[in-house]
């Protein structure tokens, strides 16, 4: 790959028909029309996310004569490039130049026409540290996953982005990484992240490829439509919205995916779902709110799911305590499933360590934590009782 270094360019050459597209998110061109700022390989602006603190920093390092560090160009044609890095930095400059946010300067927020005549030349005048960058497409991607000048790391899926740029991450990204899109709100109670980061677009991605996102995106890299991926994610989105009417905060994030395709064709009453969820919530031995949703999908089986609240070591010693007296006098095992069992260990007693504590009402049928609802089975049949 070839690189060449430019210091002819300041930030009023850059910023000449800066042009950006506000729905989203992104820097479009600057250099007079001969920049494309962010091509598809590109993640989306977030030096605004936060407060702006990251994009105002910008602006008053170039007001206190800081360098920008380093940008890179891709030579995309005659007198055409391509920001290879420093996107986020020239969109900065350039939102700032069209009075797109303002900056606190001494103690008031000042946008670049309210700034002094002085300031305002300073930043215009400033020259940018350029290097124009030659190769394949393959050497600017490999080159493009190698630096990451701006301090904020690229995530997975904006590698993949670059990766596999073209007409299929071009519509994907129109639909999932807009965050002015009506349906964010919807899928933010079901995603976690930001659609500026690619969280949304990932987890639709992670969905209809079952986890291979970087072959499903290769394999339909030049797809004029995303279509298969749309219909998909809002399948998913759609059912767990219709079987949990009740949105709650531990639904983020989950693995719906996952949970689409092992329960999608089970038949659910809604109401009962819902009856389900508040009765497990207002239990107060569900230490794992997280795993309520799959564990009534489940049909109530696997209570490891909740991380159910156990006996404590006191209700253990006690009820221990208590069996082992009435077996003794009764010339019985301490277990109760021993004691009319046809085995040798009818009448062992058991020590505390040999034993488990169990629930005589399950817990998944109704049964509490409580010492009344405890006994002390020996590991064996404790262990093959399970849910019964």
């Amino acid at each position: 790959m070839k690189t060449s270094l430019r210091t002819d360019l300041t930030v009023s050459d850059v910023c000449d028909g800066f042009v950006y597209n506000q729905l989203e998110g992104k820097g479009l061109f600057g250099l007079g029309g001969k920049l494309t700022i962010q091509p598809e390989y590109q993640r989306n602006y977030i030096y605004a996310e936060g407060g702006g603190k990251r994009e105002e920093a910008v602006i008053h390092s170039l007001l206190k004569g800081y360098p920008l560090g380093l940008i890179y160009f891709n030579k995309v044609g005659t007198d055409k490039f391509e920001v290879l890095d420093g996107q986020q930095r020239i969109t900065s400059v350039g939102r700032f130049v069209t009075n797109k946010f303002a900056i606190t300067d001494d103690g008031n927020p000042k946008t670049f026409d309210g700034l002094a005549a002085d300031q305002r030349d300073k930043i215009c005048k400033s020259k940018l540290l350029i290097y124009e960058c030659e190769g394949t497409e393959s050497q600017i991607k490999q080159w493009f996953e190698t630096i990451n000048i701006a301090g904020v790391p690229l995530k997975p899926q904006e590698l993949l982005n670059a990766i596999y740029s073209g007409p299929f991450v071009t519509k994907a990204k129109e639909e999932f990484s807009n965050s002015q899109n009506a349906n964010i709100q919807k899928w933010g109670a079901y995603v976690k992240g930001s659609a500026n980061r690619q969280d949304f677009l990932e987890r639709a991605l992670d969905w209809v490829s079952k986890g291979e996102i970087g072959s499903y995106m290769s394999a339909h890299r030049n797809d004029t439509n995303i279509d298969e991926l749309k219909n998909y994610f809002n399948s998913v989105i759609d059912w767990v919205s219709t079987v949990f009417t009740d949105v709650l905060p531990e639904m983020k994030g989950l693995e719906w995916g996952r949970l689409y395709e092992q329960y999608h064709s089970k038949s659910y009453d809604p109401a009962n779902v819902s009856t389900e969820v508040k009765r497990l919530y207002g239990s107060p031995y569900v230490k794992n709110r997280r795993g309520v949703f799959e564990y009534i999908l489940g049909g109530l089986q696997d209570s490891k799911l909740l991380d159910v609240r156990v006996f404590d070591d006191a209700t253990k010693q006690s009820v221990y305590a208590t069996q082992t007296a009435a077996a003794q006098a009764n010339g019985t095992s301490n277990c109760p499933l021993c004691a009319v069992g046809h085995a040798a260990n009818q009448g062992k007693i058991w020590n505390l360590a040999e034993m488990d504590a169990d629930h005589v009402s399950a817990w998944s049928k109704g049964g509490d934590s409580s010492a009344k609802n405890c006994q002390m089975l020996c590991v064996t049949h404790n262990r093959a009782k399970g849910n019964r």
